[in-house]
């Protein structure tokens, strides 16, 4: 007698790769936090050199390309975390423009040059309410498919984005609202396409038609889902030896649009004479964070272990108007800090760094208590304007 054993075969391949993806996440994030400590006192320093030079100093091209070179590699890290990590989902009013170009700013690396890819996106498109981390997965989720159905021919994926109103009469053929605006992503290759049968088929999990070692048949599913829990629909378009579409179109978010930005603001940097608790365990970091905001008039005292700064506001409270903390450290982690903070003193407005962690977002700081979130590396302007934001909302 013989048992067929390929369903558990399969079954512990699936949970092997799960968990392969996770350690890559897990890696990833502790790759991300290291480099972003190393990246921190490079832009501000630079920042710094640039401030110091006389305004008609030749050097100002040269502290520009590092300062370029440094916002690259800190752009670079958000995008592979945005791709590997598992967090939360963060439901926000987003532009899918800058999403889409950062996406395929990542995959273009890995796509070999004898595949083409085209953009064109309208950039008067609205925005949509979504998890930018999700919309991202969808971006690399497709475009990744279209690789796999051109890699032996070599030939142009395309990646549009426009605005399009849903008529009455539907000829779309999808449940989308008649009378609304949605933003509709198209991916079209010139592959191999997908047979009539497939295509009835390629939202159902693990469902592939791809060689072993190329996909876990979860790609279009998690994508359909995505899509569907955002009042969207998705749509393929294919024929064999004719190529694919993939559509996807995902509701317009229309009210509040002139007051959302994803910009932002390189105006006039404000400081102040406050005084202000610094925390973190990089002494690279205390020393240019610590000199930026001196040169904003603002008093410093930074401590480089968690347990004596907190010891330090337990002495003195009033002697200090906000406290900023770096997220991971020995000892006390910034939301331990943040909390101590609180019990002594629970006015007192708390600001984190952090350059890596699932641990805090924006929901998380409400309920916790803390009043901001900055991700390392940031620049000078940035640090500026959270200080002011939260200590102006004190008054």
């Amino acid at each position: 007698m013989t048992t067929d054993i390929t369903e558990k075969k399969q079954m512990e391949e699936r949970l092997l790769q799960a968990e392969k993806m996770e350690a890559i996440g897990t890696l990833a994030g502790g790759i991300a936090h290291d480099f972003n400590n190393i990246l921190f006192p490079l832009i501000g320093f630079a920042e710094m050199l640039k401030d110091d030079l006389p305004a008609d100093a030749s050097m100002h091209e040269n502290v520009d390309e590092i300062l370029k070179a440094a916002l690259r590699a800190k752009d670079l890290v958000r995008q592979i975390l945005t791709f590997s990590r598992q967090t939360n989902h963060d439901v926000t009013v987003i532009k899918l423009q800058p999403v889409i170009k950062e996406a395929i700013k990542l995959l273009r690396s890995s796509i070999p040059q004898t595949i083409q890819i085209d953009l064109d996106i309208d950039h008067a498109c609205g925005m949509v309410l979504a998890d930018q981390i999700q919309i991202h997965q969808i971006i690399m989720n497709l475009v990744t498919n279209a690789y796999h159905a051109l890699d032996m021919t070599g030939g142009t994926i395309k990646v549009s984005l426009s605005e399009t109103k849903i008529e009455p009469d539907n000829t779309i053929g999808l449940q989308l609202a008649s009378g609304e605006k949605y933003a509709h992503l198209v991916f079209t290759d010139s592959g191999k396409g997908i047979s009539k049968e497939n295509i009835d088929r390629v939202f159902d999990p693990y469902f592939t038609t791809k060689e072993e070692g190329k996909g876990t048949g979860l790609g279009l599913s998690i994508v359909h889902g995505i899509v569907a829990a955002s009042g969207g629909a998705i749509k393929i378009d294919s024929e064999p030896e004719k190529g694919t579409n993939v559509h996807v179109y995902l509701p317009v978010f229309e009210r509040l649009q002139e007051q959302i930005s994803g910009v932002t603001d390189d105006g006039e940097i404000t400081g102040g004479t406050e005084r202000i608790l610094l925390v973190d365990d990089e002494t690279a970091i205390l020393k240019i964070v610590s000199k930026q905001l001196e040169r904003l008039g603002y008093r410093i005292t930074a401590f480089d272990k968690s347990t004596s700064a907190v010891e330090a506001f337990r002495k003195a409270p009033d002697m200090f108007d906000v406290v900023i903390t770096d997220m991971t450290m020995p000892e006390l982690t910034g939301i331990q800090v943040s909390k101590e903070i609180k019990k002594i003193a629970p006015n007192t407005p708390v600001v984190i760094f952090t350059g890596f962690s699932d641990k805090i977002d924006s929901e998380k700081c409400r309920l916790l208590g803390i009043n901001g979130y900055i991700m390392k590396p940031v620049v000078k302007h940035d640090i500026a304007a959270i200080i002011r934001k939260v200590l102006d909302n004190q008054g």
